[in-house]
């Protein structure tokens, strides 16, 4: 009867140790509330935006309730920048940084499960050469020596009575997911700028081309100056006026000329090459196109699909499991070791007739006085108010980002409008001017004149243009880029790993 009491008693004991590892102090993380907004600004915005009869004044429409495509820069031109982006994607260096930093993340969730979560087991085998002299013990004889060999394994564990070590698991594994999430921002900020510094090639391209045909104008202007000057009839003066404006658009091309070779080298170390390692694709506006759809995210889809929002979330939800790992501290800690081995005279007998050596060992700690364990919580809880302020600063920034590009696409489409009117008010005056000038009705000089604010309004122009493709995708990138259709992206990691962590539980 004594014996089954005994069995009952540490039965007893083991389910209140299983009960205790099951459980895990501190409070579990609960995912932020979708944010109470339904707009991102606060007076209405127009849905369809201004569309003008000029390249790139294709209309847009703003629509809700659809999501982009991880492949949304394909809206927006063809295969040349398809082609530019596949190849940074696999040797730009900071993409390959973060890729790096994400399976070290892996990797230390890994370990550190791995050491924690089972028991550790460890073979030992030593010898030692001894030398005994009876005399210690009060004994006769002579002194001897001989050699003692051991063998054994053994076995450490620690019961997870409080779960802190389940914390700090849950702990690396959120902050994985935030360098995932890191690793997706990182993807999708080289995107936009490839294909937001693709655009500005192509209109500082244009640009170019349009000063140069302002300057050959201005020239032809001057040289016609200096011939009336010659023949009485215009004013020295004149000609110095319009040497001025000449030399003032001269030294327009350089730097713009150095802006392009700028905006090539960039384009070169985005997709992972020295500015002299060849040659890249050359873009023209040409090479582009307006989507007519632009999918707009509410303000509660947003939070789960920018990369930056869902990583400051993995930041809170980690300061949220440290702070339990600091709680247990304050609990019961539970260690058990046991050795078996052998210890035998010589090296032979030690596996077959040595002598057989066992122990276990069982200590329980609870930390009695120790005023640094109350200080570790409330620093971890300290950390985690100062968590929980930087997702909220995350998500009202990336609010704000969504309605400065919103209102960008607005203002822009109106100013397309207006610079495509100037424009074609600009070419019916010059074509004017050339039917005068081709009847005698009007100068060769005034027609220069009219060419010279013809191009001026072309300039104006490609700037609008080039802004519509910016805006465009910059809305792509507000809107997170697609993040939720990425095949094996941060949020079917992050389901993954949670889903280990309900197991190992």
């Amino acid at each position: 009867m004594g014996n089954n009491n005994k069995i009952v008693h540490y039965a007893l004991i083991g389910m209140c140790l299983l009960t205790l590892a099951g459980c895990a102090v501190g409070p579990d993380f609960q995912r932020p509330a979708p944010p109470d907004v339904t707009g991102y600004t606060s007076t209405p915005l127009a849905t369809n935006l201004n569309s003008s009869p000029t390249m790139l004044g294709d209309p847009q429409n703003i629509i809700k309730g659809e999501r982009l495509t991880k492949y949304w820069w394909r809206a927006m031109s063809a295969e040349k920048l398809d082609m530019l982006i596949s190849e940074a994607l696999k040797r730009n260096p900071t993409l390959m940084a973060a890729e790096a930093t994400m399976r070290q993340a892996h990797e230390l969730y890994a370990a550190r499960a791995g050491s924690t979560l089972y028991p550790q087991f460890a073979g030992n085998l030593s010898g030692q050469r001894q030398r005994f002299n009876p005399e210690t013990l009060g004994q006769t004889g002579e002194a001897r020596e001989f050699s003692l060999y051991n063998a054994g394994v053994g076995v450490r564990y620690t019961f997870d009575l409080a779960g802190g070590n389940r914390r700090a698991l849950e702990s690396l594994a959120a902050r994985s997911d935030y360098q995932q999430f890191q690793l997706e921002g990182t993807r999708l900020t080289l995107v936009a700028n490839i294909v937001t510094t693709a655009i500005t090639q192509a209109s500082l391209k244009r640009q170019t081309e349009i000063i140069e045909n302002i300057l050959r104008s201005q020239e032809n202007q001057l040289e016609l100056t200096r011939e009336r000057i010659r023949l009485g009839h215009e004013e020295p003066d004149d000609a110095l006026a319009l040497q001025t404006q000449l030399e003032q658009t001269r030294a327009k091309l350089p730097a713009l000329r150095y802006q392009l070779q700028q905006n090539d080298h960039f384009l070169a170390v985005l997709v992972g090459k020295a500015p002299g390692e060849g040659l890249l694709p050359s873009f023209t506006f040409a090479d582009f196109t307006l989507p007519p759809k632009l999918p707009l995210l509410i303000p509660s889809e947003l939070v789960h699909a920018r990369p930056d929002i869902l990583g400051a979330e993995a930041l809170l939800h980690a300061s949220n499991a440290e702070y339990g790992v600091a709680i247990s501290k304050l609990y019961p800690q539970l260690n058990l070791s046991a050795d078996l081995g052998s210890q035998a005279l010589t090296t032979g007998a030690l596996f077959g007739g040595g002598s057989a050596v066992w122990s276990l060992v069982g200590q329980l700690t609870q930390p009695l006085f120790n005023l640094g364990l109350p200080a570790e919580k409330r620093a971890a809880l300290a950390a985690f108010d100062a968590a929980a302020a930087n997702y909220q600063s995350v998500v009202l920034e990336a609010f704000r980002n969504v309605a400065d590009v919103l209102r960008a696409l607005e203002n822009d489409s109106k100013r397309l409008e207006a610079l495509s009117a100037a424009d074609f008010a600009s070419e019916k005056s010059l074509e004017s001017a050339q039917r005068r000038y081709s009847l005698g009705a009007t100068s060769y000089y005034d027609l220069l004149i009219a060419q010279q604010q013809r191009l001026q309004t072309e300039l104006d122009l490609t700037e609008g243009q080039a802004k519509r493709l910016v805006n465009t995708a910059a809305f792509y990138q507000a809107m997170g880029g697609g993040l939720c259709d990425i095949a094996g992206s941060a949020r079917n990691v992050s389901e993954a790993q949670s889903a280990e962590r309900i197991a190992l539980r």
